[in-house]
């Protein structure tokens, strides 16, 4: 059977004749960009075979140059004989930029403060300890152990109690070795007037350890954190990548995966190992028990909920487009291969549609969207991106396809926000000359959806490119040139890169950014056009995601993807979906909130709306076709940019 070394990993792996090289590397752990899913279309699988060769992997996506130096599409290679893959660096995983987004924003919108909470009485986590003492037994009082427990937790108020078998299981022990002196761990129900489930029983007193995590399941990140349930604390926070992004970066692409054999059980098991990472690194670095984790909350987006809980997300993607489920009971964390304690439960936050899912409904707890009078737009910047508007009153949803853009997908060198990103970019007017920050300040291995928006804004203001986004071959850079892939321009020569190849930055990069930002402006316009609302009623714009807590609004703006409205009116909530998860561990009764909000969501399907494309199709300039009505700053400082630039030159 040959045998596959991956390198600089040094990671060797045998494989039947014929085995395709991508699929090879997701089983055997090993990352390689695929944005596609391994469908040959997006050209970013590159791998360098240095030893032994490959069947197939050739593309027009590689120039005849790479292809003599050994370069391969991994989704289009098959093992034929022993082999040495060196994948890339711009495949590499890091969580450099992760740490930024830890540390969240200085603008943040909430609805609740843990602390508050507490002050007020409206701490009420939804995993609780109670420690329970009765009388021993004897012949005049040989109750049973449960019977005995039940009285006592009665006689101390509380009632409506099932046990779990496994703290049936416990009880007899832990009565004895605590002295007839136990903890119970509660599980409080969403219906005040429901069952409190008892499950785990602990010899003597115990409740200083009541802890729960909760959990953002993001369609490229995973995030989590630890919470203490008597104080309300947090006591740590991590991030990870989802390691599903090997098999596409977006949710179709996922959802197309899980169509081939085997392919609904490989991505369940990715969300479950990342999610398993997460919480490993931070129970280590807390020196924490997973035996004292009493609940356990997850948020997620509707395809990456389904995939978690194992449920084929097909449908999803076929009109009409219906979702298996809007609400989940809670499950047992270990029984979806969560390395959490077999009595620990699963809260899944619930969904409004295919494509507006609890990642969203969360969202909106956490701000307190829901009830706050100010008519608010709520926009999940990524991918799928994700839009609600309303107050108090109502609210109304829609979802567009943005495409992978934002995330660096479909960009000729784009990349997550990962060490050796460009995040930003700055272009002298007159010579076209760029200056670059990348993330990590590394040497460049690609751009990111950040670095990608300050590129088109700069071009904008240097007259690099037109309202379009064509780019303007009478600019005196001698950065515009014609490249493989048609007109482009060089962001950094491949001297000072770490990939030794230029990146530029295409026509088709500047159109696939303009399609993203086109959906996602017509998506909010379109909304507020289908409630009766325009730009100019709304009060606040939230920015949610990891991709919209980094966002430069004024260069959004600009490029057309935001509203112009003023600076202050746009606040970031950061991570939404965590936030929310948060608060539903340490206030139960916030979920009965949850439940509202579903129901007081009407979602709009925006390829049915008439007016959805004519405001796509108009978003597809730079900023806009009504620049001059939608846009009137940005209209005029781009014009006074071009006369300023025009002065400049006559004078030189």
């Amino acid at each position: 059977m040959p045998k596959v070394r991956f390198e600089p990993m040094g990671k060797e792996v045998e494989a039947p004749a014929g085995t395709n090289l991508l699929d090879l590397a997701m089983e055997s752990g090993i990352h390689i960009n695929a944005s596609c899913g391994g469908r040959g279309v997006c050209g970013k699988c590159r791998v360098n075979i240095s030893g032994g060769e490959v069947g197939g992997g050739v593309s027009e996506k590689l120039s005849e140059k790479d292809r003599g130096a050994g370069v391969r599409l991994a989704c289009k290679s098959e093992v034929i004989q022993d082999v040495v893959v060196g994948i890339p660096v711009e495949s590499a995983i890091d969580k450099v930029a992760l740490k930024a987004l830890a540390g969240g924003s200085a603008r943040i919108a909430r609805a609740y403060d843990e602390v508050e909470l507490k002050e007020q009485g409206r701490f009420d986590p939804a995993s609780v300890k109670k420690v329970v003492t009765a009388p021993e037994p004897s012949l005049e009082d040989a109750r049973n152990d449960v019977r005995r427990l039940l009285d006592a937790l009665k006689e101390m108020g509380e009632r409506h109690f099932v046990v779990d078998f496994e703290a049936i299981r416990q009880l007899p022990g832990a009565w004895r070795d605590g002295n007839w002196t136990v903890t119970v761990t509660i599980v409080r129900p969403v219906n005040p007037t429901g069952r409190n489930r008892i499950v785990k029983v602990q010899p003597g007193d115990t409740t200083d350890r009541n802890l729960a995590v909760a959990i953002d399941l993001g369609t490229t990140t995973v995030w989590a954190q630890v919470l203490d349930c008597n104080s309300g604390k947090i006591l740590g926070t991590e991030g990870g990548f989802n390691s599903q992004i090997s098999h596409g970066e977006d949710v179709i692409s996922r959802i197309i995966a899980t169509g081939k054999p085997g392919g609904l059980k490989r991505l369940q098991e990715a969300a479950a190992a990342s999610i398993n990472e997460v919480l490993e690194t931070l129970f280590n670095r807390l020196e924490l028990s997973i035996e004292d984790i009493n609940l356990a909350v997850l948020a997620g987006n509707t395809t990456m909920t389904q995939l978690f809980l194992a449920m084929d997300p097909k449908y999803i993607r076929l009109e009409p487009y219906v979702p298996t489920a809007a609400y989940y009971p809670p499950v047992q964390a270990s029984s979806f291969a969560l390395h959490l304690a077999n009595h620990t439960p699963l809260v899944v936050f619930p969904s409004v549609a295919s494509y507006v899912g609890g990642d969203v409904v969360s969202g909106v707890l956490g701000v307190g969207m829901h009830k706050d009078p100010k008519l608010t737009l709520f926009l999940d910047l990524g991918t799928n991106g994700e839009v609600v508007v309303g107050n108090q009153d109502w609210l109304a949803c829609a979802a567009a396809s943005a495409g992978p853009a934002f995330e660096g997908g479909g960009i000729k060198y784009g990349m997550r926000a990962s060490a050796g990103a460009i995040e930003n970019i700055s272009i002298n007017p007159l010579t076209g000359e760029p200056s670059i920050v990348t993330v990590g300040r590394q040497l460049p291995k690609g751009i990111c959806g950040s670095g990608l928006i300050a590129a088109v804004a700069a071009f904008m203001m240097a007259g690099i490119i037109d309202e379009s986004g064509k780019y303007n071959f009478d600019h005196p850079t001698d950065r515009i040139r014609d490249g493989e892939d048609g007109p482009e321009f060089v962001l950094v020569y491949k001297e000072d890169t770490q990939i030794g190849r230029d990146i530029t930055l295409t026509e088709l990069d500047l159109d696939n950014l303009l399609r993203a930002k086109g959906a996602m402006f017509a998506a909010f316009m379109a909304l507020l056009e289908g409630v009766g609302l325009s730009i100019h009623d709304l009060e606040r714009v939230i920015l949610a995601g990891g991709f919209g807590q980094s966002i430069n609004i004024e260069r959004a703006i600009m490029i057309g993807l935001l509203p112009e409205l003023p600076t202050e009116k746009f606040i970031f909530v950061g991570n939404g979906s965590l936030l929310g998860a948060r608060l539903i561990c340490l206030a139960n009764h916030l979920r009965a909130e949850v439940g509202h909000i579903v129901e007081m969501t009407t979602n709009f399907e925006l390829s049915a709306h008439p007016g959805y494309m004519d405001y796509y199709t108009g978003s597809l300039f730079l900023p806009h076709t009504e620049a001059k009505t939608l846009f009137p700053q940005v209209y005029n400082n781009l014009n006074e940019a071009k006369e300023s630039l025009k002065a400049a030159r006559a004078a030189k």
